[in-house]
């Protein structure tokens, strides 16, 4: 997804929270303020901390927050250490980490992350999205993901079906009444679907034997 097809998914999404008045505004906001970490994550050749560096200040800050501590203090040479063009001498996880890092840099009022997670594992994902959390002064975060652990805990979640918005809520509200997300996160959580489905066994059992002991209560 590039970056005229995100800026445009997020003005639909604000024209129907927000209207069309006050749309024209946000847009405005959102050039000036949103680093936008892509899913194909460009580096350019030099240091680390070269690609990152704030004024006179250190990024250490930024790669703590980013998870991409571990491998760049695990290199001898850390932020110095040289990056080929592109980053080709890193892993995909270690190139979203440290796009994520540099857009943090710019301590953003709006961060858009276009699946910038889409090569970490689970447990990474998770850590990253609680650092991106608990972020000082904090930041209005959209995302961009197909999977569903990476925005389950969002405020609002929107759900989008060949182009349309199929469901809008919170993430146990979209397992109620949202059939696209339902069969989105069950394909990638087939264990709850199960768990889903004894529950509600359950709760039907119940029902029959609450309404089958009134009946004979009442003969």
């Amino acid at each position: 997804m590039n970056f005229r097809v995100v800026f445009k998914l997020i003005g639909r999404i604000l024209l129907l929270l927000a209207g069309s008045m006050v749309l024209p505004l946000v847009v405005a906001l959102l050039y000036q303020e949103s680093p936008f970490p892509f899913l194909s994550s460009i580096l350019l050749l030099g240091l680390i901390g070269g690609n990152m560096v704030r004024e006179a200040l250190g990024p250490e800050e930024e790669v703590e927050t980013a998870c991409a501590a571990d491998f760049v203090r695990g290199d001898r040479a850390g932020l110095d250490r040289m990056i080929l063009q592109g980053g080709k001498n890193l892993s995909g996880g270690q190139r979203q980490r440290l796009t994520i890092a540099r857009a943090l840099v710019r301590r953003p009022k709006i961060l858009i992350l276009d699946d910038s997670a889409s090569a970490l594992d689970y447990a990474t994902d998770a850590k990253l999205r609680s650092a991106l959390r608990n972020l000082e002064g904090g930041a209005t975060t959209f995302i961009v993901s197909q999977r569903a652990s990476s925005i389950r805990h969002a405020d609002k979640i929107i759900v989008l079906d060949d182009g349309e918005m199929a469901g809008i809520g919170t993430h146990d509200e979209l397992l109620e009444n949202c059939e696209v997300y339902k069969e989105i996160y069950y394909s990638q959580y087939p264990e709850e679907r199960l768990k889903a489905a004894k529950a509600s066994g359950a709760d039907r059992a119940a029902g029959t034997e609450k309404k089958g002991g009134v009946s004979n209560g009442g003969r």
